[in-house]
């Protein structure tokens, strides 16, 4: 097909009155499969995918995801950093309101990429009878459709039904937004390829999402509920789906689990479905950069290529590896805990080339490249290797004041300074990277196999097979064989306290965990820093700007209980 489509670049809003001057680097060529770029791709279907790296990044989603519970903390840093107004204190502490910025942002991406979506649905599908790629293409905005109704769903209790562009969404709420959202997810299947992943939606990548949307149905469909009907209906197409994705035979597990965030991941035969980054269009790497210290430097090439003291982990979670390994520290038990990158010669230097950062909990002191102050060139030997030693801390006039993570971490003046918390570096360092915070290399995963067998596994045991659920989770354990000493050992049994826990260690930084910590019960609980136990804020309130921009639709987007 050529020259047929005009580029569409301007995303019609969900809501009546809604706009953003929101952007973002379209990456055609991934789409397409080449350089070769199709009017039908530069126009109508980049757009649709184009917003996922922006919406997946530090303060949006995952600041939502993440700091809202009780793996994630950021503390009002030294006093004067990670302020912003106090909007990640009252993401931790459940105080948020209606007008809070790290909502706002998730509520506007979302929103234009449902519009983008419904723009591309209404190109396409005119043409999709006569044309193969439309088809296909149809089928995955379509079914992108879905998936960002699906967010909105978990974060907000409610999912727009629109499909034409010029008309008002249908606000749906509870078994009928669930239901819309699994009608246009199974609609689009039989149209999706398998070979196009995992940075387009394929017929994994949905079989994944209806896993997902079946296991969290219960809540979704009554979010305020005292406790959840998991129907055996429900968790049953959890297993029938996850098994799809089990037995497709493209999908393995990764004998390297932090492989799974390398930078060259894109073909990780474990990701189902990802965010597609390339740093030259659309990446960035501040999935890296969040947590690590303003002192740390990921790149010997980039002496401005630094961390930010931004999250570490809550003692409390930390404390739930110390306790499921007793007298053995986490790091020589469990290879997602820890995997040392970073090997010190005996003369202290390394060459550029051979310069990796360790990956996973960082705790106490730090070594890293040397230099003589923040942001300037790294020490360098006569044959041209970089110096390796303790990470000075530049914010502070002692000599000995080296980069040392304590585990206490909280919101007074001592717990809020730069060493409190362990830190975390999941995803690789880009190598791309100048600044720390661009040029991301790394997809940013969405569905991979292990959360089909750990959902398969939840599904099983809440219909009472603790065998069956015991199984598929030490079979995930024992995949992680390519550091054997610390390939986790076998579990000798299962309950919702436990896999909950497994699921903390497996999908930790990955944007889950609000949605596990309600499923199970655990978002009224008390932890660092948290004492709310308000069952409404399971949800959270629709932004005041997008109430008073529908104003004129009288009584159609109503603020959800307790805002």
């Amino acid at each position: 097909m050529k020259n047929t489509i005009k580029p569409i670049l301007l995303a019609i809003a969900v809501l009546i009155g809604s706009c953003t001057d929101l952007q973002e680097q379209i990456l055609d060529e991934s789409l397409s499969g080449g350089g070769q770029e199709s009017d039908l791709v530069r126009g109508v279907v980049a757009p649709a995918y184009g917003m996922l790296p922006e919406f997946y990044r530090h303060t949006r989603y995952f600041a939502v995801q993440e700091i809202s519970t009780d793996e994630a903390i950021l503390p009002y840093r030294g006093g004067r950093d990670w302020g912003d107004n106090g909007i990640y204190l009252e993401l931790h502490q459940h105080t948020w309101g209606p007008v809070h910025s790290n909502i706002q942002q998730c509520w506007d991406f979302l929103t234009v990429m449902i519009s983008r979506t419904v723009t591309a649905i209404n190109v396409l599908t005119p043409i999709a009878d006569a044309d193969t790629e439309a088809r296909v293409f149809l089928a995955e905005v379509r079914g992108l459709r879905a998936f960002y109704n699906m967010i909105v769903l978990d974060l907000w209790g409610i999912a727009f039904k629109k499909d034409d562009p010029g008309e008002l969404s249908e606000i749906l709420r509870g078994d009928e937004a669930v239901e819309y959202i699994r009608t246009e997810f199974e609609a689009v299947i039989p149209e999706l390829r398998t070979d196009v992943g995992p940075g387009r939606l394929t017929k994994g990548g949905v079989y994944g999402l209806l896993a997902r949307l079946h296991l969290n149905a219960a809540v979704w469909r009554d979010p305020y509920a005292a406790s959840f009907n998991f129907t055996e209906a429900d968790m049953n197409k959890v297993i029938d789906y996850s098994n799809r994705v089990i037995n497709d035979g493209q999908y393995s597990l990764s004998p390297e689990f932090f492989a799974n965030f390398n930078n060259d991941n894109h073909d990780n035969p474990e990701l189902v479905f990802a965010v597609d980054q390339r740093p030259d269009l659309n990446g960035h790497n501040r999935m890296s950069y969040f947590s690590m210290s303003d002192n740390f430097y990921g790149n010997p090439l980039f002496p401005r290529g630094n961390g930010t003291d931004g999250p570490g982990i809550t003692s409390d979670w930390y404390r739930s590896w110390v306790q499921a390994y007793g007298e053995t520290d986490p790091a020589e038990a469990d290879a997602r805990f820890y995997w040392e990158r970073m090997i010190i010669p005996a003369d202290s230097a390394i060459a550029a080339e051979d310069f990796e950062v360790n990956r996973g909990i960082y705790r106490g002191l730090q070594y890293g490249l040397q230099n003589t102050g923040r942001r300037l060139p790294f020490i360098q030997t006569p044959d041209g290797r970089y110096k390796i030693g303790p990470l000075r801390d530049w914010r502070r006039a002692e000599e000995n004041a080296f980069v040392d993570f304590i585990e206490d971490i909280n919101f007074t003046a001592e717990g809020s300074d730069y060493n409190t918390g362990f830190r975390v570096e999941k995803y690789q360092w880009s190598k791309s990277s100048d600044d720390g915070r661009n040029k991301g290399e790394a997809d940013l995963v969405i569905v991979r196999l292990a959360d089909c067998y750990m959902m398969r596994a939840e599904a099983k045991l809440r219909m009472g097979d603790t065998g069956g659920a015991l199984s598929d989770v030490n079979l995930v354990r024992a995949s992680r064989t390519a550091r054997p000493a610390v390939t986790p050992p076998p579990l000798a049994s299962m309950d919702l306290d436990i896999l909950f826990r497994e699921r903390g260690f497996e999908f930790y930084w990955e944007h889950q965990r609000r949605t596990d910590m309600i499923r199970f019960g655990k978002y009224e609980d008390t932890w660092t820093e948290k004492t709310d136990s308000d069952v409404q804020k399971r949800v959270f309130p629709i932004p005041q700007s997008a109430i008073d921009g529908a104003s004129a639709a009288e009584g159609y987007l109503v603020q959800n209980p307790g805002y």
